[in-house]
């Protein structure tokens, strides 16, 4: 079904009318700028409102444009919800591989060996380490509570560097600029499927416990029927060709509407780290 006849066979659906810009950090994909455009164009048609995408090299970019009016949802982390979650609302939860969850990674080179090689957190003492962003749960706060369940801190590397963005970081590793890395799983298992360098060249050495997977939220004030013209233009992507084939480019199979309960585990993380910003 084409998007303009999945539009006539769902007539119940809320239409936007004004304008929705969405922030996000950048994608992973080879052919971005293509990929946006392709994406704004079926959410337009759908809604019936001009969409647009901004993107950010940082979460708290993202956030500072959603807090300033500047856009009106942001495709953002779990840890910057759960710490910022009285000013946003909840929209959207993407689906990777058929669950609302992912898995933080830690990466060395691809081959690694000998007594210099990464095989654990307990093993990072005196090694540089590449983190993804100071606000994402699985490139810097999970690495956090593993290094400090290691008996680790920060003062304990040799250096550690934000890469600002998990496509970095897998890069910043295979060339040998960090010993090691923690990564979104997703972005990794997905740029290993495009045969990107940076995932080719990097192995997998531990992996996390599931969290909740990076949610599209909006601020608070936002008017409920422009939210719900998105949310709904999102979950219904499932219901036609171009949406599917655009999921397909993402490595995701759909969107659902999601629950703050879901981020609990992210939640609890942040209380356990000194810094983070997320009250007990």
């Amino acid at each position: 079904m084409t998007g303009t006849a999945a539009l006539i066979a769902t007539p119940h659906l809320v239409r936007a009318q004004e304008p929705l810009r969405i922030g996000l950090t950048a994608v992973i994909l080879a052919d971005q700028a293509a990929f946006l455009s392709r994406w704004s164009e079926y959410l337009s048609q759908r809604l019936g409102a001009a969409v647009s995408f901004t993107a950010r090299d940082q979460y708290q970019s993202v956030h500072d444009l959603l807090n300033n009016g500047q856009v009106d949802a942001a495709w953002t982390c779990g840890y910057p919800y759960v710490r910022f979650q009285a000013q946003l609302q909840l929209l959207a939860v993407p689906l990777y591989r058929g669950q609302p969850v992912y898995q933080s990674y830690l990466i060395r080179p691809l081959g690694a060996q000998g007594p210099s090689a990464v095989g654990g957190w307990g093993d990072l003492a005196g090694k540089v380490f590449a983190y993804s962003d100071p606000l994402s749960n699985s490139g810097w706060l999970v690495a956090q509570g593993e290094l400090a369940a290691a008996g680790l801190g920060h003062r304990d590397l040799k250096r550690g560097f934000f890469a600002h963005g998990h496509r970095n970081v897998a890069d910043a590793v295979a060339t040998r600029l960090a010993d090691a890395g923690s990564i979104d799983g997703y972005v990794w298992e997905t740029m290993r499927l495009q045969g990107m360098a940076g995932a080719m060249q990097t192995e997998v050495i531990w992996k996390s416990r599931q969290h909740a997977f990076p949610p599209l939220v909006a601020a608070a004030q936002t008017a409920p029927v422009r939210l719900k013209a998105l949310q709904q233009g999102l979950l219904g992507m499932t219901g036609d060709d171009v949406g599917r084939s655009l999921l397909k480019s993402l490595n995701l199979d759909g969107f659902i509407a999601g629950q703050p309960a879901l981020f609990e585990s992210i939640r609890q993380l942040a209380r356990s780290v000194p810094g983070a910003g997320v009250p007990a």
